[in-house]
């Protein structure tokens, strides 16, 4: 992503874009699963005559962080309870959670799952005799009760590919199409000119043609997902591009609702993932479904070994769970490496030999295992193929045959979402149910205030990646929220009949703004004979290498095995705040510019979001996933509590704070 951008085959940008503006009721910005489940559940609620439409960046079919397709639904609760699930989020982020939130998803998620299902996808099912059907054969639904396979107490198995087509269509055909705008990216929220803190419009452009898009709304979903390409990735030259999450998420959401006063949460919460090493593919199906386990370099099997275990007792309550926290995995392999016993490899071999010396020990014969063993390598490869193509081919390119050798696993490069096992984004109402607490104060400590999933912007509201102090919704409960939200925006909607929203700014305005790139670009592009190199702008791929070497270096990234310090920080903030007045300097000669030109502006915004807090909080509440070597250890006495912070559209100042965390769960066992 920040190799120089090729002119060739680009759409050239003018300085004269044309303008459209649009008056609507409700806005949906986004395409990924968040939007779909609200696009597919608004029209339920809304009368006739409300005009919704949907704004997507990408294409509905392949937006968002199921682009690729899915092995796997991470989040269905069927017979579990929903305290459990609640229990197990608090744990795998180490405490600081809101748990009203998450309990309202475990108790809608399920439903999503079921409506996946009904619109074709194929869930892999067990028969009668416990044996996996793999969605291939018919079997009795899991409305109709039939029994999912699971990987894992809250993983069902799925053949995926095509799960995002199938959400997509199902949104579309619920919406309308006519409703529905693709390939527009949203660069800015806009607030009413006459109503404080209220939510009024927004404006993007085109990327497929030389046009400005003006919106007025009474009121907008922003679910445009989480953020990456803000660390340096592992992957270099032309793999540059290459990372775990979708590239395209540039931390818009987190960016547009700050600029307008939403409050953030939790955003030194960061996901640095362990997957499979260049190809970044995932490892959970392996881990989960194939029983496969972690080697050091020298062959141990180290995860059960008694100085993890010493290790591991560092951090109680969190450390004891019979499931490690997703950091604390991170943080044992990182140990592993720093000891010079390295590297780290899953044994895919020995997984898949295990397999069959099981089915041997049951006393299959050698002609049944034969052909167990073709069903199990395909499984294997399918996992990859449903939803990481990159690392099929990786593996392939590189002689690696799974089945006989080990494979290389490590933490990749920093990623900001909401709805993995991550838990940064924006600070949202809960229910308004009793059972939630009522605190006392202004919104950005309050876990109520009329509108479930509402910022503390009027009329704003976010789901998926953009739900802060929420983690492990996934596919299934980013849909499942924007099933919420949904209901609820119509809610907002119809207790403001007589609201008429008013821009500060005129259209013209607005496109001027947006389209300045593109200006500087035309105004000094003859300066220089190569246009790359001029004294009077940058492009945007340098703005992005300067950027990734600021937050690796400073910020905790690769390069310092994710380890920074008070003293690092703020030298990265000073960076940023450089960086961000040199943004103002970025030049777009096409339209694919002019979006990296606008996807660096959110970037930045949302990386200084997350460097701001981790040098308010002074501990490491994330090891794995972070370190700071000025406060090494995680303190609950001090710092087990949120920490939000407002920006303010009117001062252009920021405010750090810390909030408290309540429990509504019980806290004992752990699980």
């Amino acid at each position: 992503m920040a190799l120089p951008n090729k002119p060739q085959g680009e759409l050239p940008a003018v300085t004269n874009p044309e303008v459209v503006e649009h008056d609507v009721d409700v806005l949906i910005i986004g395409g990924g699963m968040a939007a779909c489940g609200c696009a597919f559940e608004i029209k339920k609620w809304a009368s006739d005559d409300t005009k919704i439409l949907l704004v997507d960046k990408a294409a509905m079919e392949r937006s968002g962080a199921v682009a690729q397709g899915l092995s796997a639904i991470n989040t269905y609760i069927g017979e579990n309870k929903i305290e459990d699930y609640v229990k197990m989020v608090r744990n795998d982020l180490m405490g600081v959670v809101r748990e009203d939130l998450i309990y309202d998803l475990g108790r809608h998620v399920d439903r999503s799952v079921e409506l996946f299902e009904e619109w074709g996808l194929p869930i892999w099912k067990k028969d009668a005799d416990g044996n996996n059907l793999d969605g291939s054969k018919p079997a009795p639904s899991l409305k109709e009760g039939g029994t999912p396979v699971r990987t894992g107490k809250w993983q069902i198995m799925i053949n995926g590919e095509s799960y995002k087509c199938i959400v997509a269509e199902a949104a579309k055909k619920a919406l309308g199409e006519e409703n529905i705008m693709e390939r527009i990216f949203i660069v800015k929220l806009l607030l009413d000119k006459n109503v404080d803190n209220r939510i009024a419009g927004a404006v993007g452009f085109s990327t497929r043609e030389n046009k400005v898009h003006v919106f007025r709304c009474k009121v907008a979903l922003c679910a445009c997902g989480g953020a990456v390409n803000i660390f340096r990735p592992r992957s270099t030259g032309e793999g540059k591009g290459r990372a775990w999450y979708p590239v395209w998420n540039a931390g818009s959401t987190y960016t547009m609702c700050a600029q307008v006063g939403a409050t953030l949460t939790m955003m030194e919460n960061r996901f640095t993932p362990a997957r499979f090493k260049d190809g970044y593919g995932p490892v959970g199906a392996w881990f989960l479904l194939f029983k496969a386990k972690v080697q050091n370099g020298l062959g141990e099997f180290y995860a059960n070994s008694d100085a993890v275990k010493e290790e591991l007792a560092k951090y109680m309550p969190y450390g004891q769970s019979p499931v490690t926290p997703t950091c604390l995995r991170n943080h044992l392999m990182l140990n592993e490496m720093k000891a010079g016993r390295g590297p780290i490899y899953m044994a895919t071999d020995v997984a898949l030999n295990a397999f069959l010396d099981e089915k041997r020990a049951q006393g299959m014969d050698e002609k049944a295992v034969k052909k167990f063993w073709k069903h199990l390598e395909s499984e294997a490869w399918e996992d990859f193929l449903d939803m990481s193509v990159g690392q099929a081919g990786l593996w392939a390119g590189m002689n690696i045959e799974p089945e006989n050798v080990g494979s290389e696993i490590m933490p990749t490069e920093p990623y900001m979402l909401g709805s993995h096992s991550g838990c940064c984004g924006i600070w949202t109402s809960g229910p308004e149910e009793d059972w939630v607490p009522a605190v006392d104060g202004p919104r950005s400590h309050q876990y109520k205030w009329g509108y479930n999933r509402m910022t503390t912007v009027d009329g704003l509201f976010t789901a998926g990646d953009g739900v802060g102090a929420s983690g492990h919704k996934f596919s299934s409960g980013s849909h499942a929220e924007g099933r919420i939200v949904a209901k609820e925006m119509v809610k907002f909607l119809n207790a403001n009949p007589d609201f008429t929203p008013e821009l500060e700014k005129s259209a013209q305005e607005l496109a001027d703004e947006v389209y300045a790139p593109v200006k500087r670009y035309h105004e000094f592009v003859g300066a220089t004979t190569a246009e790359n190199v001029n004294p009077n702008y940058v492009k945007p791929d340098g703005l992005m290498m300067r950027l990734m070497k600021a937050t690796d270096e400073y910020g905790g990234g690769v390069a310092t095995y994710y380890m920074t310090s008070g003293k690092l920080l703020n030298i990265c903030l000073d960076l940023l705040r450089m960086l961000r007045e040199d943004a103002e300097k970025m030049a777009a000669g096409s339209l694919h510019e002019l979006l990296r030109a606008w996807e660096n502006y959110h970037r930045i915004w949302c990386v200084e979001t997350h460097i701001r807090h981790i040098e308010f909080r002074k501990e490491s509440r994330f090891p794995g996933f972070y370190y700071r070597s000025d406060y090494p250890t995680c303190d609950d006495e001090n710092w087990r509590c949120f920490v939000n912070s407002t920006f303010d559209p009117k001062t252009q100042e920021w405010k750090c704070e810390k909030v408290e965390c309540i429990n509504i769960v019980e806290t004992d066992p752990w699980i």
